[in-house]
């Protein structure tokens, strides 16, 4: 496995490459080819590290530390067939080297075995008193089986070796966080800032569990020791700037927002934070003008159109609406909630056709969200297609049987029909189901709401929910 190397090329690498250039040959030490090798692994220069694994084999035939990086290389690129014969004359010489697990685990994880890769990695951990690598890669194997109390565990020992080792923390909070263990996130996370106390990476993870807890004073103090461990950090004054805006600090929200702005080159993300904030103050000007600056920065985040879209439905300028919401479909014409809230802009224009479409490529999506049953229900009965309401209706009941509110509308469907006896029938069950919704037949069909015979069912209905 790959260690560290130093950022600048050493004197065997400067050798290495002169070495290139002249087409002279140089004799290498096999420590030297593996610290070159190692060099250009960690920098992502693959084919001069295939070039030197070449030429060091050919130096050093029998060097077993050469051999496995080549088949480093091999495994990396997919050729596993190559690699495992490799390992297989590596493991006549050397039963014991831990490096031969290592590789032959990497193999089972390339093929989707990661229980065999598990059961080398802690051989291989049985082999060697430097377990750092190999827990870390224990701990990935457990993420790809979804066992994250066991990756939590390895990544927890990776820290324990070494506390700056900050990809490992991640994980451990990763962990946390999917088993929904923000309490225990937090603990370990004090405990470790204890020994840490400047840690700015831990303070700002310590905040997010905060803020997932909506312990939001918490999560202020724990981003305001970040950025006093460094006043450069640009997640903590983002997070920040999210913790004052769920407090209504919208002022110091935007000054949060726009340090990140200074800090580093502008993103989409603070310019839509600022918008939402400058648009909650009521200062609408500066709030399109920061939306406008979101799209601008990134033309293809969808939630930027989106936001504008939102925002004009607030105006009620439905046709600048349309346009936006246009845009979003554009960049992702999959996702229906751009659909539902396009069919809504289309029913508000009293373009029932298109609004008709929309709701129904919205269902066809995969949205089954029970008010968008309703609302396209409520399409076809301005469009007065009242058969297809119904149907719509009991596609809806299909996915929601017991709730009121689909009986309502059914309802007040077949009594728009004159289908008086179902028309009963249905609010009959809607009381049944939800007497306390009775509010939306009320609201949609006054002309039917104030009838006798519908005030004798709900008055019927209140004394049998008191009984």
């Amino acid at each position: 496995m790959a260690y560290q190397s130093e950022e600048r090329p050493g004197e065997s690498i400067t050798k290495f490459e002169s070495m290139l250039k002249t087409d002279d040959i140089y004799f290498f030490d096999a420590e030297d080819f593996e610290e070159i090798i190692h060099y250009y692994l960690n920098h992502g220069k693959i084919a001069l590290a295939k070039k030197a694994i070449k030429i060091g084999l050919q130096q050093h035939p029998a060097a077993i530390e050469l051999k496995l990086l080549d088949v480093e290389v091999l495994v990396f690129e997919n050729n596993l067939e190559v690699a495992e014969r490799i390992l297989d004359e590596l493991q006549l010489l050397d039963s014991n080297n831990e490096e031969i697990y290592i590789q032959r685990a990497n193999i089972y994880s390339k093929k989707d075995n990661h229980e065999a890769a598990v059961a080398l990695l802690q051989e291989a951990l049985q082999l060697t008193k430097d377990s750092f690598d190999i827990h870390s890669l224990l701990g990935m194997e457990y993420l790809f089986m979804d066992d994250f109390k066991l990756a939590k565990d390895n990544f927890m020992k990776c820290v324990s070796f070494d506390e700056q080792d900050y990809s490992s923390l991640y994980n451990v909070i990763y962990c946390f966080e999917f088993l929904e263990d923000y309490d225990g996130a937090i603990h370990y996370l004090n405990d470790y800032l204890d020994r840490n106390p400047y840690c700015e990476v831990a303070w700002h993870q310590l905040g997010k569990q905060y803020y997932t807890k909506k312990m939001y004073p918490e999560a202020l103090t724990a981003f305001d020791f970040a950025i006093i461990s460094d006043d450069t950090f640009i997640g903590a004054y983002f997070e920040k700037g999210k913790v004052l805006e769920k407090l209504g600090k919208y002022a110091e929200a935007i000054d949060n927002y726009e340090t990140t702005l200074k800090l580093e080159d502008p993103t989409s993300h603070a310019y839509l934070r600022i918008g939402r904030c400058y648009e909650k103050q009521g200062n609408d000007e500066m709030a399109k003008y920061h939306y406008y600056k979101t799209v601008h920065e990134d033309p293809l985040l969808d939630k930027g159109w989106l936001v504008i879209t939102e925002f004009y439905c607030k105006k009620e300028d439905y046709k600048k609406a349309l346009y936006y919401i246009n845009k979003a479909l554009n960049i992702d014409g999959d996702n229906p909630s751009y659909w539902k809230k396009c069919g809504k802009i289309h029913a508000a224009l009293q373009d029932y056709d298109n609004a008709d479409f929309s709701y129904k490529h919205a269902i066809d999506l995969g949205n089954y969200e029970m008010d968008t049953w309703l609302s396209w229900a409520s399409v076809a009965v301005l469009d007065h297609r009242l058969n297809d309401a119904l149907e719509i209706v009991s596609q809806g009941q299909e996915f929601y049987p017991d709730r009121a509110e689909l009986s309502y509308k059914k309802a007040g469907i077949y009594l728009l029909k004159e289908d008086h006896i179902n028309g009963r029938i249905a609010l009959m069950k809607g009381l049944k189901q939800g007497l306390e919704v009775f509010e939306q037949f009320n609201e949609e069909f006054p002309q039917y709401a104030t009838a006798t015979w519908v005030l004798e069912l709900v008055s019927a209905s209140k004394k049998t929910s008191r009984s």
